[in-house]
């Protein structure tokens, strides 16, 4: 397919971009070189194309939903370094999307050893399409739930899911090889992590896993959604598994009596990420959800502002919560961000002190990550917290 010299220059600037900020390998980067993202992305201008940002595509401008959204390109980047595809691999990729992914995928493993799923058909259809027109037409385009994987084609080297996993299927284990690798957004307690799993027999151990974001896939609904006031501007995420008395925090916020707020001994500079205080708090707390506050509460003032408003771990216990803030300090002109916690209800305080213990935990190892090791429900646990869904027990431990 011929390309205009700015498209190559555009797509060449985008990689270069990438490699200045992450460790990218050779091979990944040569995929991205190559493949025309542009020509997945229909109706999107040229420029906006080679951006490093998510895209959202519609088929028919009057459609009242997308068609697709295609992942940010140096997300992609980290997940197939991640998957460490290789030539003569067999992978299976669950989320069509455009069908941009397939075809990195078709040039790391070289042609037609590439399956891409996806349950709706119209994604289907536009990922056959724009993939035949870009020259991957030996890519497998399949229309179906991806939970069911595809098992005519199994089993497979690698597996690759674009799309927010909260438990791992049973089926995923049926066609994914002995040693083979299992790449997911996986979601729990709120979280989505990039999670890179090893198969070794019975167990799924991690190998890296780094903080991403995804459109859940259809047809799992562990995660639940409840208001916590009445304009519903102020929910609670949690899991199936953990016990949540909304109403009755509700109540708590409706009265609007603060435990306090208290502050860490941890500061942060302002480009300095603290993501892993939630990922530290759900290696053992079965307390952690997401709270997400809309920015019409946050312009209102209705509780303190979190730490990040639309996605911040909070402590839930009964009728009493305790969420991560950020406050800043001209204490340390490097560091001038303190982290916190703010509570409410009559067990907010023992709360917000146990969320400032996750924190200090954090603060002493800020770059470490768990170890994951996921099992299928019908076997054992391994040694560590255990988190159980329906199809998967996920155990972490630092």
């Amino acid at each position: 397919m011929s390309q205009t010299p700015t498209a190559d220059r555009l797509r060449n600037r985008l990689v270069d971009a990438i490699i200045s900020e992450r460790t990218v390998p050779s091979d990944v980067e040569r995929a991205m070189r190559t493949v025309p993202r542009d020509a997945f992305l229909p109706g999107i201008e040229l420029e906006n194309a080679y951006t490093d940002q998510a895209v959202t595509i519609k088929d028919n401008p009057g459609k009242p939903l997308p068609l697709s959204c295609a992942s940010v390109p140096s997300v992609v980047a980290m997940m197939l370094d991640q998957l460490g595809a290789r030539p003569g691999d067999k992978v299976l990729e669950v989320g069509a999307g455009t069908g941009y992914n397939a075809a990195l995928l078709a040039e790391l493993v070289g042609g037609g050893k590439v399956t891409t799923v996806d349950i709706d058909s119209d994604v289907a259809l536009h990922a056959r399409t724009t993939l035949n027109a870009a020259g991957y037409d030996s890519v497998t385009v399949i229309e179906r739930n991806g939970l069911l994987g595809v098992h005519e084609n199994a089993p497979y080297d690698r597996i690759i899911a674009t799309v927010g996993v909260w438990d791992i299927p049973a089926t995923w284990w049926d066609q994914l090889v002995d040693g083979g690798r299992l790449v997911l957004p996986l979601r729990w307690r709120g979280q989505t992590r990039s999670v890179a799993l090893i198969r070794r027999g019975n167990e799924l151990v991690s190998d890296g896993m780094e903080l991403c974001g995804f459109v859940p896939i259809i047809g799992q609904t562990g995660e639940k959604t409840a208001s916590l006031n009445a304009a519903d501007t102020i929910r609670l995420h949690y899991d199936q598994d953990q016990v949540v008395d909304t109403d009755a925090l509700a109540d708590t916020l409706l009265a609007n009596k603060p435990a306090g707020h208290f502050l860490s001994a941890q500061r942060i500079g302002g480009e300095e990420t603290f993501d892993g205080v939630w990922l530290r708090a759900t290696a053992g707390d079965d307390r952690v959800c997401r709270l997400e506050v809309t920015p019409k509460a946050v312009e209102q003032d209705l509780i303190p502002k979190p730490a990040v408003p639309g996605r911040s771990p909070v402590l839930v216990k009964d009728n009493s919560l305790a969420y991560l803030t950020v406050t800043r300090e001209g204490i340390d002109p490097e560091r001038p961000f303190r982290l916190g916690a703010a509570a409410y209800g009559p067990r907010g305080e023992e709360l917000a002190h146990d969320l400032i213990t996750h924190i200090d935990a954090w603060g002493a190892a800020r770059l470490a990550v768990p170890q994951m090791t996921v099992t299928p429900s019908t076997t054992g646990a391994a040694r560590g917290h255990v988190i159980s869904k329906p199809e998967s027990r996920i155990t972490l431990a630092y």
